[in-house]
């Protein structure tokens, strides 16, 4: 195709007689009245927060029917987008099996199938197939399906997992006999995670509190047992969550427990179930510790070894020495933060963001530059320190992605690990931690004759207003033009801490191969130059996340990629809050926002404590309670700063059982925007009514609203077909 055909003037989708089109549906105001520190501010449409309300759902289908009407001249397109997607995706295909006591798991999907199997081998020749859950069956009868836990006790014969029918993420645990096929009666309701003790009879669990969503309380379980689950922990701290997990050596069950600054962590040894769990160092406001497990000894006295491993030890990653961490080591037997010495020593410039233990070696998982490196240390390599011993796994493109896999065996002598790109399909290795040879065990398949030489990766930086250089990642085909007239879709989302992945999505080539540049912002409030990177954009920084944002458009625009006719922006929940306030703040640079879930009401929901998250996220954002924190949290909040005035096209996406983003937020938002906007461009609401956070759970499901928002975005910049 012809990237030169795709420069005509933009233009609204709808191609049909005004009169075939109804009018946007108009939310009836109720002023509610909030006051503090005296700052008086009406909210006109917090009734839309009532869900059980028949009017809130009217509403919401009102805003369904009026977005169908609007896309209904692009329904062909879609169905062209969708089968153009779907025919490169191999829907009947395989995982790469993972090795774990003896067996071989694996997941598979079959054509027409939404759901994937998961399933497992035993690691002999000729060995059967047996079938451990058909998702599809499970969501039978559900519009939605999550799967959350799934743990296999260590005699191989009970599998402890969790599932979500409402998109809520609101999972229920079950434990199911692998050697029957039944399912015990035990059913545990808001489960966030589980770990097996040994003997296989045993289970920890922690539960969620019922109105925040808080992970709040561990309780223990032996099959069978008709008494009440003896309640080992709770949190009594909002700020704080906890999760269990048993170390990969299987010798210890670890509760940990973190807000967004602070952690501590708790110890059980995994063959005393009925013991009490001993707390290795006391929380503390900013000090982030966690922890995994080494049981030694390993070539104990050997003179030269970079440390020797003489007996049971902790490594501890910790960031009591610098914001982007370091390892430590203590004796199991004395875990006190007086007992830790130090392995790999804080780097400024290097974020430790993992470090995964295993009997020979430790992977440790790295970013600098803002790209992910993962480093090999060698424990049983004779070397005067542990940076000397190890060497890091390299790759060659500009801009990448790389993760550690499954690995879940102790004793691997190969780390499994997965690499893409945007132009490289997702590929799974296996790494000879010894040899250094890498082995390809699988590609993501591209059907369709699908060549990565046609397209090209960059990697540009846009000085920010205080000198700060942003980094972006870009793509687009090697024929698509460069002089200002290209259309581009700019990413971001920069909260958290989280990275944006540089990753491969063959659903993306369908922008590319019509001309479209795609580029993600890397703006601070993320992860991707480590922890410093994440605190320049939170709390009283957190403007620096949309002025960074602004600033890569306006470097993208002066760089020629493209122009503000034809820059398109999108992100999804902390993503929606940067679309909705760099929309406030320039309209005139973007000609159309999608916004997933977006987090737009800012101010409202951080004062609602009851809501899930709000507590936990004062330490992202800040306490509203706090005057300061307020009046800033006021100043981006795009709810609250829409005014009167010209803005780009809009489509923002929520789903009714969104635990998350309330799907109030972008309600309350498309329908005050209505009332102000002074421009004639789209502004349309999408709500999954049978769907969470994440959106369409099937991925055949999930393929036709991608194919709705590319379908949006292009007819919209003059793209049909």
């Amino acid at each position: 195709m012809n990237p030169n055909a795709h420069t005509a003037t933009p233009a609204a989708p709808q191609e049909t007689s005004v009169d075939t089109i109804p009018k946007p549906p108009v939310a009836r105001r109720e002023p509610v009245e909030h006051v503090l520190h005296g700052d008086r501010r009406f909210d006109h449409y917090a009734w839309l927060r009532h869900k059980e309300n028949a009017e809130v759902i009217a509403h919401l289908e009102a805003e369904n029917a009026y977005t169908d009407a609007v896309l209904k001249p692009t329904k062909p397109f879609q169905e062209k987008l969708y089968h153009e997607m779907l025919g490169r995706i191999l829907q009947t295909d395989l995982s790469v099996p993972y090795r774990l006591r003896g067996y071989h798991y694996f997941t598979r999907t079959e054509e027409g199938k939404q759901y994937a199997f998961h399933c497992r081998r035993r690691d002999a020749e000729g060995a059967a197939e047996e079938l451990l859950l058909d998702l599809n069956l499970l969501a039978e009868g559900h519009s939605f399906l999550g799967l959350d836990a799934f743990e296999v006790s260590e005699d191989n014969h009970l599998l402890a997992y969790s599932t979500d029918t409402t998109g809520f993420r609101q999972y229920v645990l079950q434990v199911k006999d692998l050697r029957t096929g039944s399912t015990f009666p035990e059913r545990f309701e808001r489960v966030t995670s589980v770990a097996w003790a040994s003997g296989n009879r045993t289970l920890f669990y922690t539960v969620e509190d019922e109105v925040t969503k808080r992970s709040h309380r561990l309780y223990r379980h032996v099959l069978g047992a008709t008494e009440p689950d003896p309640l080992l922990y709770e949190e009594t701290d909002e700020r704080f969550r906890i999760e269990v997990e048993r170390t990969r050596s299987g010798t210890f069950l670890l509760l940990t427990i973190a807000s967004h600054t602070a952690s501590e962590v708790r110890f059980l040894r995994a063959d005393q179930p009925v013991g009490e769990f001993q707390l290795i160092d006391r929380r503390e406001d900013n000090h982030e510790y966690y922890v995994d497990h080494h049981p030694g000894p390993l070539d104990a006295g050997h003179p030269g070894l970079v440390h020797n491993v003489t007996s049971e030890i902790f490594y501890i990653r910790t960031n009591s020495g610098g914001r982007t961490f370091r390892l430590m080591a203590a004796p199991v037997n004395d875990p006190r933060r007086e007992s830790w010495r130090e392995i790999v020593p804080n780097r400024p410039d290097v974020m430790l963001a993992a470090a995964e233990v295993f009997q020979t070696h430790l992977v440790l998982f790295e970013r600098e530059g803002g790209l992910p490196y993962l480093r090999i240390v060698d424990l049983t390599a004779a070397a005067p320190n542990v940076l000397v011993a190890s060497h890091r796994i390299e790759f060659a493109e500009p801009a990448y992605n790389a993760s550690i896999g499954e690995n879940p065996e102790f004793g691997a002598s190969h780390v499994r690990f997965q690499y893409e790109s945007f132009v490289t399909p997702r590929s799974i290795f296996d790494y000879d931690v010894h040899t250094r040879a890498r082995s390809l065990r699988k590609q993501q398949p591209v059907l369709g004759g699908y060549d990565p030489s046609q397209y090209v990766i960059e990697r540009l930086h846009a000085i920010a207003s205080d000198g700060t250089r942003v980094p972006i990642s870009i793509v687009y085909r090697r024929d698509t033009p460069r002089y200002g007239s290209a259309p581009l879709l700019l990413y971001g989302y920069g909260s958290y801490g989280i990275s944006v992945p540089v990753n491969f999505n063959s659903n993306r080539l369908s922008l590319l191969d019509r001309g479209v540049i795609y580029a993600v912002a890397h703006v601070r409030g993320g992860g991707e130059l480590g922890k410093p990177w994440h605190d320049a954009g939170r709390m009283k920084q957190k403007r620096n996340t949309f002025t960074d944002f602004i600033s890569a458009a306006e470097h993208l625009i002066a760089q020629r990629y493209t122009t503000p006719e034809k820059l398109a922006i999108e992100g999804g929940s902390a993503g929606g809050l940067l679309m909705g306030a760099v929309t406030n703040m320039r309209p005139d640079l973007f000609r159309m926002v999608i916004g997933h879930v977006p987090f737009v009401d800012v101010l409202n929901t951080m004062l609602d404590a009851s809501l899930p998250l709000t507590v936990g996220e004062y330490e992202e954002w800040g306490n509203p309670r706090i005057a300061e924190d307020y009046f800033y949290m006021k100043s981006y909040c795009p709810y609250t700063n829409l005014e009167r005035k010209a803005y780009p096209a809009m489509l923002a996406k929520t789903g009714l059982n969104d635990s998350q983003v309330m799907y109030w937020e972008p309600a309350k938002y498309v329908a005050k925007l209505r009332t102000l906007k002074t421009d004639a461009n789209p502004l349309l609401l999408k709500v999954n009514m049978g769907a969470g956070h994440g959106g369409a759970s099937g991925r055949y499901d999930y393929l036709r609203e991608i194919a709705l928002d590319y379908a949006f975005f292009l007819t919209y910049l003059g793209i049909k077909e």
